[in-house]
């Protein structure tokens, strides 16, 4: 990918020579594995189209990303979080404990999850919510009595569905898409069929209902997967009959192996989530350490960089890669330009 048609005023973003006298002038990412391949396209343009050294960015989930941007302040310390998921409170706590407490919030745009399978696989082309709880859930109504899971086979609640054997790898609660796959699939499911009702109806307290809503079953049919959508294709490839939850953009890289499934009728594409059609989608972000800019060389200039039209907006190099701009991109441009952290009006 070329970037030699980015305009001067975007590279005039990132003119800004790095003086500043520090031990490292390599800004650090880490984080989302789904915001990833967007943070690695933006840190190599921004090296190769700037006079700044080329960031280097890291997986490992949200949860660990924003873990070790929490740990404090210095150059032996992360800059930049990537999260699939907004910041937490308890984090946001845990940061200020460690000094961390200048937090400037950047939303990028938007992804949808996904549903995948190997392209030679059978085709799961009907799921809703409820199909997938019923699934997955350890506990689900039949014939109106909360029972045991007894299935085995997607078809046997769903005759739209195939003769195939339930198998779905999904993402590890380290992992911001578990949380998005909990509230708009999970939980979503569990009110459809009658369950979270019946929970009710059996003596659980409202949040005790909520909770056992987002259990999944321990039999084997449903797996954590703790690493990158890498290890859940992996396991696809393994697994003839095993569903997987992707980011789109990952699924989009991969049509190759994988055959993605609907959601509510919908298909998942740039176009359903950017108008809210396909149900689920989730913002995506990253985080950037007030503290650390103008101490890190060209760390103010990354985040401008990176939301710049040229790069996030609908006909940027990002949105080819299956992210959805943000409709709000003007707003979030300005807010990282004023240096804005959480709390702060604009």
């Amino acid at each position: 990918m070329k970037f030699a048609k980015l305009t001067a005023s975007t590279l005039a973003i990132a003119a800004v020579s790095a003086t500043a006298a520090v031990a490292r002038d390599n800004i650090q990412v880490a984080g989302s594995s789904t915001v990833l391949p967007y943070a690695s396209i933006v840190a190599e343009a921004f090296g190769a189209n700037t006079d700044f050294p080329t960031p280097v960015v890291e997986s490992g989930g949200s949860s660990a990303g924003l873990k070790r941007f929490c740990e404090g302040v210095g150059e032996n310390t992360i800059d930049v979080a990537n999260a699939s998921r907004a910041i937490r409170e308890k984090e946001i706590k845990a940061c200020a404990e460690n000094g961390v407490t200048d937090i400037i919030e950047v939303r990028i745009g938007y992804d949808g999850i996904v549903f995948a399978s190997q392209a030679d696989g059978p085709a799961y082309t009907a799921f809703t919510p409820s199909d997938i709880f019923n699934a997955l859930a350890p506990k689900v109504v039949v014939d109106g009595e909360l029972v045991g899971n007894p299935y085995t086979k997607w078809n046997e609640f769903n005759a739209d569905l195939p003769d195939a054997e339930i198998l779905a790898f999904i993402p590890g609660t380290k992992h911001g898409t578990r949380e998005v796959f909990e509230e708009k699939v999970i939980a979503a499911g569990c009110e459809a069929t009658g369950a979270h009702d019946a929970m009710i109806a059996a003596g659980m307290s409202e949040d005790d209902a909520e909770d056992a809503c987002l259990m999944v079953r321990t039999d084997g049919r449903s797996v954590d997967i703790d690493g990158d959508y890498t290890e859940t294709l992996a396991s696809i490839d393994a697994n003839a009959h095993g569903i997987g939850v992707f980011g789109l953009a990952f699924y989009e890289n991969n049509t190759d192996k994988l055959k993605v499934a609907t959601m509510s009728g919908v298909m998942p594409s740039t176009e359903s989530i950017a108008s809210g059609e396909y149900p689920v989608s989730r913002p995506l972000f990253f985080y950037v350490k007030k503290a650390h800019i103008g101490v890190i060389p060209g760390l103010k200039e990354y985040a401008q960089f990176f939301v710049a039209d040229e790069l996030a907006g609908p006909s940027g190099p990002l949105a080819n890669y299956g992210l959805v701009s943000d409709p709000e991109l003007a707003k979030t441009q300005q807010m990282v330009a004023d240096e804005v952290v959480m709390g702060e009006g604009m």
